[in-house]
């Protein structure tokens, strides 16, 4: 009637859903922390300084 202990822990179906739904919320997390970083201040002047010194080099 009831599985014996030792496989419960090894049944494993509908965890599929909830990793999915875990990874796709931590990369929304990481994606939002990182546009964050990104649209500061210091760092936005750093990538126009390093793309415009490509551009003079490269031109």
């Amino acid at each position: 009637m009831f599985p014996r202990p030792r496989y419960v822990f090894l049944d494993d179906r509908g965890m599929s859903t909830v990793e999915y739904a875990l990874g796709l919320l931590s990369a929304a997390v990481l994606a939002m922390i990182l546009f964050g970083i990104v649209k500061s201040g210091t760092v936005a002047e750093g990538l126009t300084g390093l793309i415009e010194r490509a551009i003079n080099v490269a031109g």
